[in-house]
């Protein structure tokens, strides 16, 4: 794969078992890139490893004044130049190409994944871990999948070098021979200290950075209150970890360097020693002496790889045990069959609370638990939490349809819903019936003062669809992204249109304007509320109330507001002593009615 050939048109399915299984599913993957960089790092390796024998041969050659020899050393040495300029060019580019694809390929497996998931993925992951491993992780993973061909002609060349010097000469070789192996494997006592401690600071950094998304999406909100100073001061102390654990992780790793220059250096000073005894005593010349000792100097180099591959893969493991944790969450499925690409229609019905949402009505549901709205709402849309126990429409199983079926079919809107940075026009580019014009979703939500707006904050926006929408609408109020969010799904016209808390943010006359704009767009469709506003409510075909997991009532908001306590606590807010005393009054008044009754009789 070339970097011009990007994106994959296919990126694969990874081994998502764990951490190090993604990490050779992605080396495998790449096979040929691999093969590719190992061959012109053997070129490079060797070739600089060959200069010292040329260099032994060409002060024995002039020690000997043999001209020839001499002339023959110059070319060879010219060669190992040549080998070093192509080998190390190529393999650069082999590496590079190595790193991106990889990062490319974990890329597309999680804009795949977020794409399958939906919402879904930031409900069962956090989102500041999404970001984490988005960004730098997959940097860190790119790099390990890289540096692997690296290593390995970098230890095939030490392996070479080695069985050369025993050969050429085996008294200094065999000193060679056993202390390399010594200076490569010394510093694995260290790695496991090093690795957690990059653990730590990963864990640490992952945790800041979903402070920071969290303080960002909540600024307006802070400011409002005052709490900028208090969530700064969270930030700053995060932040401060952060440097602590990545100035510990830091200090081990320069332990590990400073082993990687101490052992080559004290082998360096062996060979030295003992070759200048050698020379003394005439077992070699002055030409092996200069070789060996070159040989294990320019070493150092190809040994550096040890350090690095140790480096990376401590920095990487975490990093794909993130990626490989969200890249193995699924869509809950009951069963391994798909059925026909069709769209089911017919009623709504969600079996473990016992919820049933006719067909073309539109039906309101109260719950007091905000968690188990949310849960509730994501089985609606065909993501249960466990397989089996998804929504039925008109009989069928959401969570066995084909997932383009299932929203197409289905669609659900959180209490928080994204606005993604562009143009208006760009925001309702998404996949719709085609009935219901962009103009009459936005006149329904009332959205006139929300156009107005971006028209104002846009320089050379004349029509309000060019008018640009900052990242997550952040210079929006509260309720006019609410309100644009609205609008882009009544534009889309599911046959089932699910709204969790649509008019949170929005006040008491807009949001009676949205209800009788809701009801008069969403005619004969069916749509599911969830709610506690009496405006909105009173506007439903029916309202059906949610307690402890299962619908205890189903009525009109009137009807239940007088009849059902549970149902008036959640929607009036009433307190348990206010509520004692309107069953009171409710008792006194029936009472009273028996008597006149009785007396009348």
């Amino acid at each position: 794969m070339r970097i011009q050939d990007l994106p994959y048109p296919d990126p694969g399915v990874p081994d998502t078992r764990s951490g190090p299984r993604f990490l050779w599913w992605l080396w495998r993957n790449q096979l040929g890139g691999q093969l590719k960089a190992l061959a012109w790092g053997l070129l490079h390796f060797v070739s600089v490893s060959a200069l010292p024998f040329c260099v032994g041969l060409a002060v024995q050659a002039a020690v000997d004044r043999s001209g020839r020899r001499l002339a023959l050393t110059g070319g060879l040495m010219l060669l190992c130049g040549v080998g070093i300029a192509l080998g190390d060019t190529f393999l650069h580019r082999a590496a590079i190409t190595n790193w991106i694809t990889a990062a490319a390929r974990v890329q597309q497996l999680l804009a795949r994944k977020a794409a399958h998931l939906g919402s879904a993925l930031t409900r069962r992951v956090a989102a500041g871990e999404v970001v984490a491993v988005s960004t730098g992780d997959v940097e860190k993973i790119g790099w390990f999948v890289e540096s692997v061909s690296r290593f390995t002609a970098a230890a095939l060349t030490v392996v070479v070098v080695c069985v050369g010097l025993l050969v050429y000469q085996p008294a200094l070789g065999v000193i060679v021979a056993v202390g390399l192996p010594v200076v490569a494997l010394a510093v694995l006592p260290l790695l496991p200290r090093a690795t957690r401690r990059a653990d730590d600071q990963r864990e640490k950094a992952g945790r800041a950075t979903e402070l920071a998304s969290d303080t960002v999406a909540g600024l307006r909100v802070l400011r409002g209150i005052g709490g900028e100073e208090l969530f700064l001061d969270r930030y700053r102390r995060a932040s401060q970890d952060v440097r602590h654990a990545a100035v510990r992780s830091a200090r081990m790793w320069s332990l590990i360097s400073a082993v990687q220059v101490l052992l080559p250096g004290l082998l360096l000073i062996a060979v030295v020693w003992h070759g200048i005894d050698l020379a003394r005593q005439g077992r070699i010349t002055v030409g092996e002496l200069v070789t060996v000792y070159s040989a294990v100097m320019v070493l150092n180099y190809p040994l550096r790889h040890f350090e690095e591959i140790a480096m990376a893969y401590s920095f990487s493991r975490p990093s794909a045990k993130r990626a490989a944790r969200v890249l193995a969450l699924e869509r809950s499925t009951a069963t391994d069959g798909l059925r026909e690409a069709e769209v089911p229609g017919g009623d709504l019905y969600d079996p473990a609370t016992g919820l049933l949402a006719p067909a073309g009505r539109f039906t309101a549901v109260v719950c007091g638990d905000p968690d188990a709205a949310g849960r509730l709402a994501e089985r609606l849309g065909g993501h249960p939490a466990e397989p089996g126990r998804s929504a039925l429409l008109g009989g069928v199983p959401l969570d066995e349809l084909p997932l383009d079926s299932a929203r197409t079919a289905v669609l659900v809107q959180d209490k928080d819903p994204v606005l993604l940075s562009g143009t208006l026009r760009d925001l309702f580019d998404v996949p719709a019936s085609g009935t219901v014009p962009a103009a009459d979703a936005l006149a329904a939500a009332q959205c006139a003062d929300v156009l107005d707006a971006l028209v104002q904050g846009s320089l050379d926006a004349a029509d309000p669809m060019d008018a640009r929408i900052t990242e997550r609408g952040r210079s929006l109020s509260g309720g006019q992204r609410q309100r644009l969010a609205l609008a882009r799904s009544l534009f889309t016209d599911p046959e089932v249109l699910v709204l969790d808390e649509p008019t949170s943010a929005v006040d008491s006359h807009t949001e009676a304007r949205i209800a009788d704009g809701l009801r008069r767009l969403r005619s004969g469709r069916t749509t599911v509320v969830f709610t506690s506003s009496p405006l909105l409510l009173d506007r439903a075909d029916r309202v059906a109330l949610v307690h402890e997991g299962e619908v205890v009532t189903v009525g009109v908001h009137r009807e239940l507001v007088d009849s059902e306590p549970r149902y008036r606590a959640v929607v009036t807010r009433e307190t348990d002593e206010e509520l004692s005393a309107a069953d009171e009054g409710i008792l006194l008044d029936a009472l009273q009615e028996l008597e006149e009754i009785e007396e009348s009789a």
